[in-house]
C-alpha cells in the first residue's frame, strides 16, 4: 500500500516500525518541516527549492536545489528543511524494493548527485501523480513511473558496475552497492579523518580488498578521495559561511592550520584567504552585472 506524508511548517513526521515500515509511498518536507525515516526503509530525496540537512548513518549532508540523495534501508535519515526549502522523497519498504526489481532492469543504489531542471520538473510531476494515486489506494504500482524515472537518472552508474569484480552481474551490483555506500560515508564525514577499517566494516569487506576494489572502481584510493572531499568541503565553507580559516580547517578534519594551508594550496593553487576573497569579488561583480541588466530592461521597457 502507498501513502503520502508531509512535514510542513515545523512539523516532524516520524515513519517508525508501526507506521512507515509497513508502507511505501511519497514524502515531503518544507518550510522548517522534517521527517524521520525508521524501520527497514530505502529512501530517495530530491531538493526542489531552498536547502535541507540530512543526518543518517552515513553522515551529515546538505542538499541544495537540484541535488538528490538515496540512502540504504538501515540509514534511518532525519531530513530537516530550511525556511524556504521544499524536498520531496520516496519511501520504499522491502516489498517496494522487490516490486522495483520486478519492473526495472536493476536495483536502486545509494548515492548522491545532481538533477537538471527538466529531470527535476519531471520528478515533481510524477511525484504529484504518485501521491494522488497512492491516496486513493487503487493502484499498487502508483510509484512505478516515478521510480523508473529515477532509475533512468542512475543509469550513468552502469559504467561503474561493469568495472566491479564478480562473475555475475548480480555479484557486480552487490559489490557496487556496498562501495557506493562507502563513498557516501566519506562525503557525509568530511569533518574528520575516516579510517579504512570503518569503511571495511561498513561494506563487510577486508581492508585490503576494500582498498583495492575502491581504487579500481573510482580511480583514486579511499585516502585520496577522503582528502579531496574534505578540501572541497572546506572550499564550500569558505564560499558560503563567515567562519575564520582556522575554524574551516577544524571543521574539515585538519589538526592544524599549517597542514590545511599546504593541502588547500596544493588542491586549488591558492591560499584559503585569497580563495575566499576571489569568490566574494566574483559574486559582487555578478550581482552588479545582474543589477545593471535589470535597470537596462526597465529603461528600455523590454
Amino acid at each position: 500500500m502507498e501513502q503520502t506524508w508531509w512535514g510542513d511548517r515545523g512539523q516532524l513526521v516520524r515513519l517508525d516500525a508501526a507506521e512507515g515500515a509497513s508502507s511505501s509511498g511519497c514524502i515531503a518536507v518544507s518550510r522548517l518541516g522534517g521527517a524521520q525515516a525508521g524501520g527497514d526503509l530505502f529512501t530517495i530525496w530530491v531538493q526542489l527549492r531552498g536547502a535541507s540537512w540530512v543526518e543518517a548513518k552515513e553522515g551529515r549532508f546538505r542538499l541544495r536545489r537540484g541535488q538528490w540523495i538515496a540512502l540504504e534501508r538501515d540509514s534511518k535519515p532525519l531530513v530537516q528543511s530550511d525556511r524556504y526549502g521544499l524536498c520531496i522523497g520516496i519511501v520504499l519498504n522491502s516489498e517496494g524494493m522487490k516490486a522495483m526489481a520486478r519492473f526495472a532492469d536493476g536495483p536502486l543504489y545509494a548515492g548522491r548527485g545532481r538533477l537538471g531542471r527538466r529531470d527535476a520538473l519531471t520528478m515533481l510531476r510524477l511525484w504529484r501523480a504518485a501521491s494522488e494515486r497512492g491516496a486513493d489506494g487503487a493502484d499498487a504500482y502508483a510509484l512505478r513511473p516515478l521510480l523508473l524515472h529515477f532509475a533512468a537518472i542512475q543509469q550513468e552508474l552502469d559504467g561503474y558496475i561493469q568495472r566491479c569484480p564478480g562473475r555475475s552481474r548480480t555479484r557486480k551490483r552487490q559489490v557496487f552497492g556496498r562501495l557506493q555506500r562507502a563513498r557516501l560515508y566519506l562525503e557525509g564525514n568530511c569533518d574528520r579523518v575516516v579510517r579504512i577499517s570503518e569503511l571495511a566494516e561498513l561494506t563487510s569487506f577486508s581492508s585490503w580488498y576494500f582498498s583495492r576494489t575502491f581504487y579500481s572502481l573510482y580511480d583514486e584510493s579511499p585516502q585520496a578521495a577522503a582528502a579531496r572531499m574534505r578540501l572541497e568541503h572546506a572550499a564550500d565553507l569558505l564560499r558560503s559561511t563567515s567562519m575564520m580559516v582556522g575554524e574551516v580547517a577544524a571543521a574539515s578534519g585538519f589538526d592544524n592550520c599549517c597542514s590545511f594551508a599546504r593541502a588547500f594550496r596544493a588542491r586549488f593553487g591558492t591560499s584559503a584567504s585569497r580563495y575566499r576573497s576571489t569568490t566574494m569579488t566574483s559574486r559582487t561583480d555578478s550581482a552588479k552585472s545582474s543589477g545593471v541588466g535589470r535597470k537596462a530592461v526597465l529603461k528600455t521597457g523590454t
